[in-house]
């Protein structure tokens, strides 16, 4: 990977992946790859921190990657997005899903589908120091000890 590149950007060099336009992607779509996102920022956070069994940074991890802390964190963000971001979220939030949060009321599971959907369209858009900017903050604001 060449010096000031992302990983989004490498991806789609070494696979080859053709350039779509991704407001055309439906809200759960970018919500599966903001999920994964989310999870590598936090993981990333996490083994930053320090060195440990796998075990241990597993359980530190779930306590941030959860629909409830989620759904706080997008609550804490509403007045930070800008118009276009409000957007995305509402879409992500107001999705028709499936499968539902095991630990987590419907509204929250809602609210984390909309927190996920609009990393995923930060991320796919190129605008990742926008989505860490934005995780940054909701951190911040929902005191969480990261």
């Amino acid at each position: 990977m060449e010096e000031g590149m992302t990983i989004l950007e490498a991806i789609k060099r070494e696979f080859a992946c053709k350039e779509t336009d991704i407001r055309t992607y439906s809200p759960l779509t970018l919500a599966y790859i903001g999920d994964a996102v989310f999870d590598l920022v936090i993981r990333t956070i996490v083994v930053e921190r320090g060195n440990r069994p796998a075990n241990n940074l597993h359980r530190e991890t779930v306590q941030y990657v959860n629909a409830r802390i989620q759904a706080k964190m997008i609550d804490a963000l509403q007045e930070e997005l800008s118009e276009e971001e409000t957007a995305v979220y509402h879409r992500g939030r107001n999705a028709k899903s499936y499968t539902v949060a095991k630990n987590a009321s419907i509204v929250e599971y809602r609210k984390a589908t909309g927190l996920e959907a609009l990393c995923g369209y930060l991320y796919l858009a190129g605008r990742q120091e926008r989505m860490l900017a934005l995780i940054r903050e909701a951190i911040g604001k929902v005191g969480m000890d990261i």
